[in-house]
């Protein structure tokens, strides 16, 4: 990854506000690979960042649906869990080309599941357990 910036969040609350901070990074749209163990707090980043872009509503992880869309501001943002993904090859039948827009936002979880598949990604956040506690969060644009 080239251009990174790192992170340490001690806790949710923390991470929440990362995502806060980071929204107007992603303000203009673009393809954003999330990775990280289960519980790293993926989707509460994204939950910080939905809730600085505007949105109130629920956040849910899109574990089992594998898709939840929103329009804030007249955007579409489209958060995407790949976890459960038996081949990259599925990703075929979600219909992912009409999800993503001049502007719109794609924000995915679990990309390396989807792997020759998805679109290139114009960001790449990596959520890891950092030594001192909390989490160490690295976003980046990646390398071409």
């Amino acid at each position: 990854m080239s251009d990174a910036r790192e992170f340490v969040a001690a806790d949710e609350s923390a991470t929440l506000a990362l995502g806060h901070e980071l929204a107007d990074l992603f303000r203009l749209g673009g393809i954003v690979y999330l990775s990280g163990d289960l519980g790293a707090g993926k989707t509460t980043l994204v939950r910080g960042l939905l809730r600085a872009l505007g949105f109130e509503g629920r956040v849910k992880s899109p574990s089992y649906g594998l898709i939840e869309s929103y329009t804030i501001g007249g955007r579409d943002i489209h958060h995407l869990d790949l976890y459960r993904l038996g081949h990259g090859e599925e990703i075929a039948y979600l219909g992912l080309e009409d999800l993503v827009g001049e502007s719109s936002l794609l924000l995915v979880e679990w990309p390396e599941r989807g792997a020759g598949w998805l679109p290139a990604a114009d960001w790449q956040v990596r959520i890891d357990d950092h030594a001192g506690g909390g989490r160490r969060i690295v976003v980046a644009r990646p390398a071409d």
